[in-house]
Protein backbone atom coordinates (compact mmCIF):
# COMPACT_ATOMS: atom_id res chain seq x y z
CA UNK A 1 0.00 0.00 0.00
CA UNK A 2 1.35 3.44 -0.97
CA UNK A 3 1.76 6.22 1.60
CA UNK A 4 -1.14 8.09 -0.04
CA UNK A 5 -3.41 5.04 0.26
CA UNK A 6 -2.27 4.52 3.85
CA UNK A 7 -3.24 8.12 4.69
CA UNK A 8 -6.70 7.78 3.09
CA UNK A 9 -7.60 4.51 4.81
CA UNK A 10 -10.23 4.98 7.51
CA UNK A 11 -8.54 4.50 10.90
CA UNK A 12 -9.64 2.00 13.51
CA UNK A 13 -9.86 3.50 16.99
CA UNK A 14 -8.49 1.32 19.78
CA UNK A 15 -9.00 1.71 23.52
CA UNK A 16 -6.25 0.46 25.82
CA UNK A 17 -6.80 -0.10 29.55
CA UNK A 18 -3.55 -0.12 31.49
CA UNK A 19 -1.88 0.13 34.86
CA UNK A 20 1.61 1.14 35.91
CA UNK A 21 3.96 1.65 38.81
CA UNK A 22 5.05 5.25 38.39
CA UNK A 23 8.00 5.08 40.77
CA UNK A 24 10.64 4.91 38.03
CA UNK A 25 8.92 7.21 35.56
CA UNK A 26 9.12 10.98 35.08
CA UNK A 27 5.35 11.14 34.71
CA UNK A 28 3.07 10.22 31.85
CA UNK A 29 4.11 12.65 29.11
CA UNK A 30 6.98 11.72 26.79
CA UNK A 31 10.11 13.82 27.42
CA UNK A 32 13.41 13.63 25.53
CA UNK A 33 16.02 11.66 27.43
CA UNK A 34 13.68 10.71 30.28
CA UNK A 35 11.80 7.50 31.07
CA UNK A 36 8.06 8.15 30.95
CA UNK A 37 4.95 6.00 30.71
CA UNK A 38 3.90 7.46 27.37
CA UNK A 39 7.40 7.10 25.97
CA UNK A 40 7.60 3.46 27.07
CA UNK A 41 4.21 2.62 25.57
CA UNK A 42 4.96 4.43 22.33
CA UNK A 43 8.24 2.57 21.99
CA UNK A 44 6.41 -0.71 22.45
CA UNK A 45 3.82 0.17 19.81
CA UNK A 46 6.51 1.36 17.39
CA UNK A 47 8.24 -2.00 17.78
CA UNK A 48 5.03 -3.80 16.82
CA UNK A 49 3.81 -1.54 13.99
CA UNK A 50 7.12 -0.16 12.68
CA UNK A 51 5.88 3.43 12.94
CA UNK A 52 5.14 6.11 15.51
CA UNK A 53 1.69 5.78 17.06
CA UNK A 54 0.12 8.83 18.72
CA UNK A 55 -1.62 8.36 22.06
CA UNK A 56 -4.40 10.28 23.81
CA UNK A 57 -4.61 9.63 27.56
CA UNK A 58 -7.46 10.11 30.01
CA UNK A 59 -5.31 11.75 32.67
CA UNK A 60 -1.66 12.82 32.66
CA UNK A 61 -0.06 11.64 35.88
CA UNK A 62 2.89 13.34 37.59
CA UNK A 63 6.31 11.81 38.17
CA UNK A 64 6.03 9.04 40.75
CA UNK A 65 2.24 8.76 40.50
CA UNK A 66 0.74 5.34 39.74
CA UNK A 67 -2.32 4.17 37.82
CA UNK A 68 -4.55 1.14 38.17
CA UNK A 69 -7.25 2.25 35.73
CA UNK A 70 -5.64 4.48 33.10
CA UNK A 71 -7.24 4.69 29.64
CA UNK A 72 -5.60 5.53 26.31
CA UNK A 73 -6.84 5.65 22.75
CA UNK A 74 -4.89 5.30 19.51
CA UNK A 75 -5.66 4.87 15.84
CA UNK A 76 -4.49 1.97 13.67
CA UNK A 77 -5.21 1.11 10.07
CA UNK A 78 -7.74 -1.64 9.43
CA UNK A 79 -4.92 -3.80 8.08
CA UNK A 80 -2.75 -3.27 11.17
CA UNK A 81 -5.65 -4.22 13.43
CA UNK A 82 -6.86 -7.27 11.53
CA UNK A 83 -3.42 -8.82 11.00
CA UNK A 84 -2.73 -8.96 14.74
CA UNK A 85 -4.83 -12.09 15.25
CA UNK A 86 -4.34 -13.77 11.89
CA UNK A 87 -3.97 -17.52 12.38
CA UNK A 88 -4.06 -17.31 16.16
CA UNK A 89 -7.69 -18.12 16.97
CA UNK A 90 -8.01 -15.05 19.23
CA UNK A 91 -9.36 -11.54 18.81
CA UNK A 92 -7.13 -8.69 17.60
CA UNK A 93 -7.47 -7.11 21.03
CA UNK A 94 -6.24 -10.24 22.80
CA UNK A 95 -3.37 -10.50 20.32
CA UNK A 96 -2.37 -6.87 20.87
CA UNK A 97 -2.34 -7.34 24.65
CA UNK A 98 -0.15 -10.46 24.34
CA UNK A 99 2.31 -8.84 21.97
CA UNK A 100 2.52 -5.61 23.94
CA UNK A 101 3.07 -7.59 27.12
CA UNK A 102 6.04 -9.33 25.55
CA UNK A 103 7.55 -6.03 24.42
CA UNK A 104 6.85 -4.06 27.60
CA UNK A 105 8.28 -6.77 29.85
CA UNK A 106 11.66 -5.98 28.29
CA UNK A 107 11.40 -2.27 29.16
CA UNK A 108 12.48 -0.50 32.35
CA UNK A 109 9.53 0.23 34.63
CA UNK A 110 6.26 -1.60 35.05
CA UNK A 111 3.52 -0.90 32.51
CA UNK A 112 0.78 -3.50 32.04
CA UNK A 113 -1.81 -3.28 29.26
CA UNK A 114 -4.61 -5.58 30.36
CA UNK A 115 -7.28 -4.86 27.72
CA UNK A 116 -7.45 -3.64 24.13
CA UNK A 117 -10.57 -3.31 22.02
CA UNK A 118 -11.95 -1.49 19.03
CA UNK A 119 -14.27 1.38 19.92
CA UNK A 120 -16.34 3.94 18.10
CA UNK A 121 -14.52 6.77 16.34
CA UNK A 122 -16.46 9.04 18.73
CA UNK A 123 -14.50 7.70 21.70
CA UNK A 124 -11.91 10.11 23.06
CA UNK A 125 -9.99 8.89 26.12
CA UNK A 126 -9.61 12.46 27.37
CA UNK A 127 -12.65 14.41 26.27
CA UNK A 128 -15.30 11.67 26.47
CA UNK A 129 -14.57 10.96 30.14
CA UNK A 130 -17.23 11.80 32.70
CA UNK A 131 -14.88 11.64 35.69
CA UNK A 132 -11.59 10.42 37.08
CA UNK A 133 -11.08 8.89 40.52
CA UNK A 134 -7.85 8.95 42.51
CA UNK A 135 -6.90 7.27 45.79
CA UNK A 136 -4.21 8.43 48.21
CA UNK A 137 -2.85 6.28 51.08
CA UNK A 138 -1.08 7.72 54.11
CA UNK A 139 0.75 5.89 56.90
CA UNK A 140 1.23 8.33 59.79
CA UNK A 141 2.84 6.02 62.39
CA UNK A 142 5.90 3.72 62.24
CA UNK A 143 3.75 0.65 62.93
CA UNK A 144 1.77 1.38 59.74
CA UNK A 145 4.77 1.79 57.48
CA UNK A 146 4.79 -1.47 55.53
CA UNK A 147 7.91 -1.54 53.31
CA UNK A 148 6.08 -3.78 50.84
CA UNK A 149 3.52 -0.99 50.29
CA UNK A 150 6.12 1.79 50.20
CA UNK A 151 5.52 2.55 46.52
CA UNK A 152 1.82 3.35 46.90
CA UNK A 153 1.71 4.73 50.45
CA UNK A 154 3.01 8.09 51.66
CA UNK A 155 4.84 7.86 54.97
CA UNK A 156 4.01 10.88 57.10
CA UNK A 157 6.38 11.89 59.87
CA UNK A 158 3.74 12.93 62.44
CA UNK A 159 0.32 11.63 63.46
CA UNK A 160 -2.57 13.27 61.64
CA UNK A 161 -6.05 14.30 62.74
CA UNK A 162 -8.06 12.26 60.23
CA UNK A 163 -11.37 13.73 61.43
CA UNK A 164 -10.19 17.30 60.76
CA UNK A 165 -8.97 16.20 57.31
CA UNK A 166 -12.31 14.53 56.59
CA UNK A 167 -14.26 17.70 57.39
CA UNK A 168 -11.83 19.83 55.38
CA UNK A 169 -12.17 17.61 52.30
CA UNK A 170 -15.97 17.57 52.48
CA UNK A 171 -16.11 21.37 52.61
CA UNK A 172 -14.83 21.96 49.07
CA UNK A 173 -16.96 19.57 46.99
CA UNK A 174 -19.00 20.96 44.13
CA UNK A 175 -18.51 23.08 41.01
CA UNK A 176 -15.85 25.67 41.85
CA UNK A 177 -12.86 27.56 40.54
CA UNK A 178 -9.92 25.57 41.91
CA UNK A 179 -7.29 28.06 40.72
CA UNK A 180 -5.83 28.15 44.25
CA UNK A 181 -4.92 24.48 43.91
CA UNK A 182 -3.83 24.26 40.27
CA UNK A 183 -0.63 25.32 38.58
CA UNK A 184 -1.88 27.65 35.81
CA UNK A 185 -1.58 26.64 32.17
CA UNK A 186 -2.29 28.90 29.23
CA UNK A 187 -5.84 28.59 27.85
CA UNK A 188 -6.80 26.06 30.50
CA UNK A 189 -9.76 26.56 32.80
CA UNK A 190 -9.42 25.86 36.52
CA UNK A 191 -13.16 25.42 37.01
CA UNK A 192 -13.87 21.82 37.95
CA UNK A 193 -16.70 19.80 39.48
CA UNK A 194 -15.32 18.02 42.53
CA UNK A 195 -17.89 15.26 42.80
CA UNK A 196 -16.57 13.48 45.89
CA UNK A 197 -13.66 14.09 48.25
CA UNK A 198 -13.51 11.82 51.28
CA UNK A 199 -10.79 11.11 53.82
CA UNK A 200 -11.13 8.30 56.36
CA UNK A 201 -8.89 6.31 58.66
CA UNK A 202 -9.47 2.70 57.63
CA UNK A 203 -9.72 -0.27 59.99
CA UNK A 204 -6.01 -1.02 59.43
CA UNK A 205 -5.08 2.48 60.59
CA UNK A 206 -4.15 3.79 57.15
CA UNK A 207 -5.65 7.16 56.16
CA UNK A 208 -7.18 6.93 52.69
CA UNK A 209 -8.33 9.86 50.58
CA UNK A 210 -10.64 9.24 47.62
CA UNK A 211 -11.30 12.04 45.19
CA UNK A 212 -13.45 12.17 42.04
CA UNK A 213 -13.94 15.06 39.63
CA UNK A 214 -15.06 15.59 36.06
CA UNK A 215 -11.41 16.45 35.36
CA UNK A 216 -8.36 17.63 37.27
CA UNK A 217 -6.05 20.48 36.36
CA UNK A 218 -2.28 20.41 36.80
CA UNK A 219 -1.26 19.30 40.33
CA UNK A 220 -4.84 19.71 41.63
CA UNK A 221 -5.12 16.35 43.40
CA UNK A 222 -1.76 16.61 45.16
CA UNK A 223 -2.40 20.25 46.11
CA UNK A 224 -5.79 19.50 47.67
CA UNK A 225 -4.44 16.54 49.61
CA UNK A 226 -1.38 18.55 50.64
CA UNK A 227 -3.68 21.25 52.04
CA UNK A 228 -5.62 18.62 53.99
CA UNK A 229 -2.34 17.30 55.37
CA UNK A 230 -1.55 20.81 56.60
CA UNK A 231 -4.86 20.93 58.45
CA UNK A 232 -4.40 17.38 59.73
CA UNK A 233 -1.11 18.24 61.39
CA UNK A 234 -2.44 21.64 62.65
CA UNK A 235 -0.17 23.73 60.46
CA UNK A 236 -3.34 25.35 59.10
CA UNK A 237 -6.61 26.14 60.83
CA UNK A 238 -9.81 24.27 59.93
CA UNK A 239 -11.56 25.99 57.02
CA UNK A 240 -8.33 26.88 55.26
CA UNK A 241 -9.21 25.10 52.00
CA UNK A 242 -12.49 26.95 51.67
CA UNK A 243 -10.85 30.29 52.45
CA UNK A 244 -8.18 29.64 49.79
CA UNK A 245 -10.86 29.01 47.17
CA UNK A 246 -12.11 32.56 47.70
CA UNK A 247 -8.94 33.80 45.97
CA UNK A 248 -8.40 31.41 43.03
CA UNK A 249 -4.73 32.11 42.38
CA UNK A 250 -1.80 29.70 42.76
CA UNK A 251 0.95 30.67 45.21
CA UNK A 252 3.59 29.05 47.38
CA UNK A 253 1.31 28.75 50.42
CA UNK A 254 -0.04 25.52 48.95
CA UNK A 255 2.27 22.51 49.15
CA UNK A 256 1.97 19.35 47.11
CA UNK A 257 1.46 15.98 48.78
CA UNK A 258 4.25 13.50 47.91
CA UNK A 259 3.48 11.60 44.69
CA UNK A 260 4.14 8.09 46.04
CA UNK A 261 0.75 7.60 47.70
CA UNK A 262 -1.31 8.63 44.68
CA UNK A 263 -3.02 6.19 42.29
CA UNK A 264 -5.38 6.89 39.39
CA UNK A 265 -7.98 4.25 40.18
CA UNK A 266 -10.51 4.59 37.37
CA UNK A 267 -11.95 6.68 34.57
CA UNK A 268 -15.69 6.69 33.92
CA UNK A 269 -17.32 7.12 30.50
CA UNK A 270 -20.92 7.52 29.29
CA UNK A 271 -22.77 4.98 27.17
CA UNK A 272 -21.50 4.46 23.63
CA UNK A 273 -24.30 6.60 22.21
CA UNK A 274 -23.22 9.56 24.36
CA UNK A 275 -19.45 9.42 23.74
CA UNK A 276 -19.42 11.91 20.87
CA UNK A 277 -21.74 14.36 22.58
CA UNK A 278 -19.68 14.25 25.75
CA UNK A 279 -16.44 14.88 23.84
CA UNK A 280 -17.99 17.80 21.94
CA UNK A 281 -19.31 19.38 25.11
CA UNK A 282 -15.96 19.04 26.90
CA UNK A 283 -13.99 20.49 23.97
CA UNK A 284 -16.39 23.41 23.66
CA UNK A 285 -16.00 24.23 27.35
CA UNK A 286 -12.19 24.12 27.11
CA UNK A 287 -11.90 25.99 23.81
CA UNK A 288 -14.34 28.82 24.51
CA UNK A 289 -12.31 30.41 27.30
Amino acid sequence: MSSAEHAQEKPVRIRLDLAYDGSEFHGWAAQPGLSTVEGTLREGLATLFRREVSLIVAGRTDAGVHARGQVVHLDLTAAEWSVLARGRGITPGEALVRRLTGVLNRQAGAVVVFAARQVSADFDARFSALSRTYRYRIADAPALQDPLRRADTAWHRTQLDAQAMRLEAASVSGLRDFGSFCRPRERSTTIRELQTFSIERDDDGIITARITADAFCHHMVRALIGACLDVGEARRDPGWLLSRLATPSWDQSVRLAPPAGLVLESVQYPSDEQLGLRAEATRARRENL
